[in-house]
């Protein structure tokens, strides 16, 4: 499977994008600490913020909100449905979501745990916290809370499954919805005629429309995330790095455990082989994801492994592996869970533990769902931050060390698929040796 020119240009691009994002937070960063030891109280810092930083901010989370509907549901269903899509592989394609799912909620749960246990995000004054949440308070935290207050209780678990789609997206419902486009992918799989097949086609071009508007929107990225960064180092001056070492440390924590605990785990005892001979097969992969920071990327050189050195069936890995570098994504799901408790502790939101499973199941559909798009999980994350009550512009804090987490957590990722194949292959075999 060669690299194609189109895609060897779109890797070149990423990668200047997030270079321009890193800029962009360092600009943000130093302009807002300079603000903060010297001016923080200044009529000019106040004018700023108030029609400058934070207008621009607003008007990239307002493009982002527009599109995070459709970019969800067009993804969620694609995905689900591809795992169907060949008849012959239909079994293997329901193992691959069950496998998918469960080990994506083990992956955000270890991740909850962790933030919970370790509170990377705790040590800000609330009263500055508190001052910065009534400060966005009318901007696009409002969109998104245009809802109503959240069901708490047995109305919360109800409430996942909408009795009305078109009511649950205006209402930026976004667990209803992605409940909703998990059932109609499964649907897709599940009917197989040729008007199926047109409507599966039309929902791929929804979702590759909406890919290239969200492309469009990212650019602006560096220049939104410089504001964030403006805003908030200007609020919380030098706290903000301390706690943003925090978070880095417990995301790379979180990652090396999943990696070597989690995956030896399964290897050892589901697929039955050796876990120091896996990693030392898959090494070559691994560091291909680290390097390249994309799993699409990687994908050749993950086929190539799983047939050469693991020796895994043909059908089964390429299958498994195509399907896993866009739906079983457990560094995305660990990277959203990490990322909206961080920034919760941060601004002094407590979230219950009905807030905390919420988190856990959209973070978990959408590892499955927004994979393979540039700064896929930014959307996702913003609207999450903006259900629990944490100014979604506050994202911007953890984008400037995105490229480093993004390297760990794509090698995660590719890691993660071929003990997908490897466990998947094991289970067709033992089903096979059974019949015979």
């Amino acid at each position: 499977m060669p690299d194609d020119p189109s895609s060897e240009a779109s890797r070149d691009h990423s990668l200047s994008l997030q270079w321009q994002m890193l800029a962009g937070f360092a600009v943000g960063l130093v302009a807002g600490l300079a603000a903060y030891m010297g001016a923080r109280d200044a009529p000019w810092v106040n004018f700023t913020v108030t029609y400058v930083t934070g207008p621009v901010g607003q008007v990239f989370l307002r493009l982002l909100f527009m599109l995070v509907i459709p970019l969800l549901v067009s993804a969620l269903i694609v995905g689900i449905a591809e795992m169907g899509e060949i008849r012959a592989l239909k079994r293997v394609g329901l193992r691959t979501l069950i496998y998918t799912l469960i080990v994506s909620g083990i992956a955000v749960l270890l991740s909850l745990l962790l933030v919970d246990l370790l509170q990377p995000g705790a040590g800000i004054d609330p009263a500055q916290a508190r001052a910065m949440l009534d400060q966005n308070g009318s901007g696009a935290q409002a969109i998104l809370n245009r809802g109503g207050d959240a069901p708490t209780g047995l109305a919360a678990v109800l409430a996942i499954v909408p009795d009305n789609i078109v009511a649950a997206m205006a209402g930026n419902d976004i667990l209803a919805v992605m409940v909703f486009a998990l059932f109609f992918g499964i649907g897709l799989v599940l009917v197989q005629t040729e008007q199926s097949k047109l409507l599966l086609s039309a929902m791929e071009g929804v979702f590759e429309v909406t890919m290239r508007l969200m492309g469009l929107v990212i650019r602006l990225a560096p220049i939104a995330i410089a504001c964030f960064m403006f805003n908030l180092a200007a609020q919380f001056g030098w706290d903000l790095l301390i706690r943003l070492s925090a978070y880095v440390g417990v995301v790379l924590l979180t990652l090396a455990i999943q990696m070597f605990g989690v995956y030896s785990l399964l290897i050892a005892f589901v697929a039955r082989r050796s876990p120091i001979r896996f990693f030392a097969a898959v090494q070559e992969a691994s560091v291909m994801a680290f390097a390249t920071a994309s799993s699409n990327a990687t994908l050749p050189t993950a086929i190539r492994v799983a047939e050469e050195k693991l020796h895994l069936p043909r059908r089964i890995a390429r299958f498994v592996l195509t399907i896993g570098a866009t739906a079983n994504q457990n560094g995305t799901a660990m990277f959203e869970g990490i990322t909206v408790l961080f920034l919760a502790q941060f601004f002094g939101v407590d979230l219950s533990i009905g807030q905390q499973v919420m988190v856990m199941l959209v973070c978990i559909l959408g590892g499955v769902g927004t994979a393979g798009v540039p700064a896929g999980s930014l959307p996702v994350v913003a609207m999450i931050l903006g259900m629990v009550g944490v100014p979604p512009e506050s994202i911007g804090l953890v984008l400037g060390v995105d490229r480093l987490l993004d390297m760990c957590r794509t090698s995660l990722n590719v890691t993660g698929d071929i003990v997908a194949a490897t466990v998947i292959s094991a289970g067709e075999k033992e089903e096979h040796e059974a019949a015979a």
